[in-house]
């Protein structure tokens, strides 16, 4: 059995984060020691794997709730499944076509820079006028404050 200390370094998971993930019924409730402390096994340790790694292939906590509500049913078909990643997938490419884009504006802005004085620097001048931005490169930002 471990404790929520060993479970959080095996799994590079932070305590409060392993604690919230219990709170909203990703985790199970703990098995307690006669002291009160949570006690994990192997069981817990393989779910919060899994969870983990959906979360840095960047699935959501609402996702990440239903592959495990799917893994939990192993003869249901892995149709769904495959959905939701196809969904994932087509998040991320979403995000690299508009990082592609931030990309190129930031290497316009800088290649414009000519190094003089601060007061004509093109970098600050295109970061006040963002509608300059805007109009020449399409919605390079956009979505950024969101």
């Amino acid at each position: 059995m471990l404790t929520i200390g060993t479970l959080a370094k095996r799994t590079g998971t932070k305590v409060q984060t392993i604690r919230y993930y219990e709170q909203i019924g990703l985790m199970p409730e703990p098995g307690r020691t006669a002291g009160g402390q949570r006690r994990y096994g192997d069981v817990e340790l393989d779910r919060l794997s899994f969870i983990r790694h959906s979360r840095e292939l960047g699935f959501s906590l609402d996702a990440i709730r239903e592959l495990l509500d799917l893994s939990d049913t192993p003869d249901h078909s892995c149709g769904h499944i495959d959905a939701i990643a196809q969904k994932q997938l087509k998040a991320v490419e979403a995000r690299i076509v508009r990082l592609e884009a931030l990309r190129a504006e930031l290497k316009r802005m800088i290649g414009e820079c000519s190094g003089g004085a601060v007061a004509d620097c093109r970098v600050l001048e295109v970061l006040r006028d963002h509608s300059e931005c805007l109009s020449d490169h399409g919605q390079a930002g956009a979505g950024q404050d969101r």
